[in-house]
């Protein structure tokens, strides 16, 4: 006879919502197909090749979403995350389906308003599927269903974060029943073992420091005939962490505590949106650009675009483009000199450029080059990093991706001239935020407040 388990299965572990999540997607982009198919032609028959497309279409969108990894379990991740990651791997299916189409010379075989109408139903239907999964999960946890119990260990205040959390939990998916303080004796283990089976706890969380690893193996030979889970939240303390993960490494298991987030599928969904709306901005920007270069040339002497090297990714070199703002001047190469409000080198034209940021716009150019990007931390001049690596700490992280032409910190009010030490360490802390914190939505919406309030935003 099947011993029964101690713990009671919680809903996910009856019924896996994250990989009926795939199943649904798979439907509902179908459903997307023939929707927009009746709305283009008036007829819910479907010819083959269109039936092929959307079969392709499906596939394409859900290996897409297993490789971002939207189909494993939502439980302890944060909905907007998720559903930028979704929109990430829509990105991504779009590009591959579209350099197919282009090498396989399809695309003229399809209406393109159908595409696109698929394209839109599908992904508001399956956005409205995930908002209403969620609302329901979170109503749930709410009256106390849905939640994993757990038990967490500590020593001293080593857990302090995880106290500042705690009211978040429950929405997340985890209930804590108990808190205790690591304690080295018999005793205190044997109590801890009495707890997780009286308690029915799922999970253990041991948020310990890293000297208490073989307190750690003394626990987890004391739970050896327990099914529980067990995590370890280490105690970092105040280490200096950016995108910090768990990686495999040739077998090894790997705490990363500061690495880039562009790797993988993140580079190219990264790289597909520069592209994307790079050359979609650079073509809708291109007459302005013209007009400006002919105002440049009029009313001053001197090159129509500034070109200056800055430091990029990885602390790569390259020469950024601007349109001139100021007289043409020289500088010493150890000079600092950074533009301010009233500067006689700027030029009345320079003013409005820069208040106006257009003087930014040959930087798209760069952008499609594949030296900037459109979002990321702002790049400075070299003589500036040498001056600020020395005296803000974590100054020389915000080069582990590519500079933006705007970036989190900009559209948080940290633009324009640093003239003070404060300024510099409140825009790299914003840019370390953004890295940390990367997402396709996170982009999206530092674009729309530049657009938004990006404007006349009274730089020098």
């Amino acid at each position: 006879m099947k011993p029964s388990s101690p713990f009671p299965p919680t809903l996910a572990e009856r019924y896996p919502i994250a990989l009926l999540a795939g199943v649904v997607d798979l439907l509902l982009i179908i459903s997307g197909s023939y929707i927009a198919h009746f709305l283009r032609f008036g007829d819910w028959y479907m010819l083959d090749h269109y039936l092929v497309a959307t079969l392709v279409i499906a596939l394409m969108v859900a290996i897409c979403q297993v490789m971002l990894g939207t189909y494993l379990s939502w439980r302890g991740r944060h909905f907007f995350r998720q559903l930028a990651r979704m929109y990430g791997g829509w990105l991504l299916a779009l590009a591959i389906m579209a350099a197919l189409a282009v090498f396989l010379k399809v695309a003229d075989n399809y209406s393109r308003i159908w595409l696109a109408t698929t394209l839109a139903v599908a992904v508001g239907l399956v956005t409205i599927f995930r908002m209403v999964v969620f609302l329901a999960l979170r109503r749930m946890r709410s009256r106390g269903l849905n939640l994993k119990r757990v038990i967490v260990v500590e020593a001293g205040s080593s857990a302090a974060n995880l106290r500042d959390r705690e009211a978040e939990l429950p929405e997340h998916g985890y209930r804590v029943v108990k808190n205790l303080q690591l304690v080295h004796s018999q005793d205190w283990l044997n109590q801890l073992v009495s707890d997780v089976i009286v308690q029915r706890v799922h999970e253990l969380w041991l948020c310990l420091p890293l000297h208490e690893g073989e307190a750690i193996k003394i626990i987890m030979h004391a739970l050896r005939h327990q099914t529980v889970d067990i995590r370890y939240l280490p105690d970092l303390g105040d280490l200096p962490l950016l995108n910090h993960r768990v990686s495999d490494i040739a077998g090894l298991y790997a705490l990363d505590i500061s690495r880039s987030p562009m790797e993988g599928p993140a580079r190219l969904i990264k790289r597909s949106e520069d592209l994307l709306l790079g050359s979609a901005i650079s073509i809708v920007v291109l007459p302005i650009c013209i007009l400006i270069a002919l105002a440049i040339k009029c009313t001053s002497r001197g090159p129509v675009i500034f070109k200056q090297y800055r430091t990029g990714i990885s602390g790569r070199r390259f020469k950024v483009y601007k349109f001139r703002s100021m007289e043409v001047h020289e500088e010493g190469s150890n000079q600092l000199t950074q533009a301010h409000f009233g500067d006689p080198r700027i030029t009345k034209l320079g003013a409005f450029l820069r208040r106006s940021s257009l003087d930014e716009l040959p930087q798209f150019y760069n952008v499609l080059q594949g030296r900037m990007s459109i979002v990321g931390p702002r790049p400075h001049a070299l003589a500036h990093n040498e001056h600020y690596k020395e005296i803000v700490e974590s100054y020389m992280q915000r080069h582990k991706v590519k500079p933006g032409v705007t970036g989190w910190a900009q559209v948080n009010g940290y633009r324009g001239e640093t003239d003070t030490l404060e300024k510099m360490e409140k825009r790299v802390e914003h840019d370390l935020w953004y890295i940390d914190n990367w997402s396709l939505g996170l982009d999206l919406k530092i674009i729309f407040q530049t657009i938004y309030k990006g404007f006349f935003n009274g730089q020098p």
